[in-house]
Order: structure tokens, then C-alpha cells, then sequence
């Protein structure tokens, strides 16, 4: 009897999320880079999906001389940050659309540092995974992949 109930649950569900939740999702959309000298990157700075907006990681390259910025995890931290902040903007969006935040750190020892700067930029505190590996492009200490949503 609990098999059929829910076997009948998941029918009912399965049912009204294929008539009301497909309905959002009318098409992808591979957003060009808002960056010249980014254009050639083999991946789109963002996808959006309905509302949904999906960035491609950013790490804290300073895109007008495409050099990562000195002085360690804080600076690029902050350019990370502004790197995102200028994806959103361009796509009329703030800091306060993201609702969840992929973070890979070089070194896990820099997450206090990184989280001190992070608390700034995301007040409402979107979901986070953070995790360290090893070997980010092109010797960078922190990537940062985001989703952010609009009622657009």
C-alpha cells in the first residue's frame, strides 16, 4: 500500500512539474563575453536558461591586461569579486541576484582571507561550496562559478 501512495505522489508530482516547470525553461542562451579580449575563450561567460544565469568560473585576472592582480588572495579575491559583479551588471543584474557560489581555493588555508572579502560582496549569503584544489588556470589562487536568477 505505501509503494502505490507513493508511486501516485510521484506521479501527481512528475505531472504538474511537466506542465509548470518546463514552461520556464523556453530556451539556452550562450551569452558572447562582454570583454574584447576574452572573445576568443572557448565557453560563454554566462548561459541563461529562463531566469537562470549560470557563469563560468572567474578568477582575479585583470581582463585589460590579462594578468592575474598581485599581492595574494585578498586582491585576487576583490578582482574575482569585480569580475563577476561586471558579468552581472552587463546582463542587468547586481550582486544580489546570485543565489548559489561555487568557490575553488588554490590553498584551503586562504579561506579566512577569501571569506573576510567574500562577507562583503554577498550580504544575503547565497548557497556556497567551497573546496580547494590544485592547479588552477594559469597559477591562480581562487575561481568563483556562479548561478544568479532574475524575475525577469
Amino acid at each position: 500500500m505505501k509503494i502505490l501512495v507513493m508511486l501516485s505522489c510521484f506521479f501527481v508530482f512528475i505531472t504538474s512539474c511537466k506542465t509548470k516547470c518546463l514552461k520556464t525553461v523556453d530556451t539556452v542562451v550562450f551569452h558572447k563575453t562582454h570583454e574584447s579580449k576574452k572573445s576568443e575563450a572557448p565557453f560563454s561567460d554566462i548561459v541563461q536558461v529562463g531566469n537562470l544565469y549560470f557563469l563560468s568560473g572567474q578568477i582575479g585576472m585583470n581582463h585589460s591586461v590579462r594578468e592575474l592582480v598581485d599581492g595574494g588572495i585578498v586582491p585576487e579575491t576583490k578582482q574575482t569579486l569585480e569580475n563577476i559583479k561586471a558579468v552581472l551588471e552587463n546582463h542587468d543584474m547586481k550582486m544580489e541576484n546570485v543565489v548559489k557560489c561555487t568557490v575553488i581555493l588554490a590553498n584551503i588555508e586562504d579561506f579566512s582571507a577569501f571569506n573576510e572579502v567574500y562577507k562583503k560582496y554577498f550580504p544575503n549569503k547565497p548557497a556556497r561550496t567551497t573546496f580547494a584544489a590544485k592547479g588552477l588556470a594559469v597559477g591562480a589562487r581562487i575561481e568563483i562559478e556562479c548561478v544568479a536568477v532574475t524575475t525577469k
